[in-house]
């Protein structure tokens, strides 16, 4: 179910190409606020359905990316864990675009320059749908969890700061 409208975008290509259903939703972009909350409220979504994508590097194991909910923190200790490193930092932003081919507000976990490791929170388990960045500022994929796992060849596990911690 492929949604006409918006351009197509690299992410939505190599969908297209595999055949894995998805919705293309824009949104009004705010470039003074690219956080998560105020895509949801553009979508009038709920915020634990809205992901938002994160690259980091760790120690001796290289960059890797988190998807995580949009209300939320990526826990440093739980990343570098998942990707079997010791120690895990959130790239700086000016290596985004080269590192990825993607800016801050429309960094997808689909068609960055190279594959990396990708891991998902597991909250993602318990939607039919998850919202991530289609790859550009104002466009979001409406997407399967599981099958955004299996494509991106994703593991979901536990990335996020507990509440009580903060």
């Amino acid at each position: 179910m492929v949604m006409k409208g918006p351009a197509k975008t690299n992410a939505a290509r190599l969908l297209d190409k595999a055949h894995i259903a998805y919705e293309l939703i824009p949104y009004e972009v705010d470039e003074n606020n690219l956080a998560a909350d105020h895509v949801a409220e553009s979508l009038g979504e709920d915020i634990n359905r809205v992901f938002k994508t994160l690259v980091l590097h760790g120690e001796k194991t290289g960059h890797f990316v988190c998807v995580v909910p949009g209300n939320t923190e990526v826990d440093l200790k739980k990343a570098a864990k998942a990707a079997g490193a010791k120690k895990a930092d959130l790239i700086p932003m000016k290596e985004l675009l080269p590192l990825t081919g993607y800016i801050r507000g429309g960094c997808s976990p689909i068609g960055m320059k190279k594959p990396f490791p990708t891991f998902i929170h597991h909250s993602a388990h318990g939607f039919d749908s998850i919202f991530i960045s289609a790859g550009q500022r104002g466009l979001q994929l409406k997407i399967n969890p599981e099958q955004l796992a299996e494509f991106v060849g994703a593991a979901f596990t536990d990335l996020v700061k507990e509440e009580s911690a903060e």
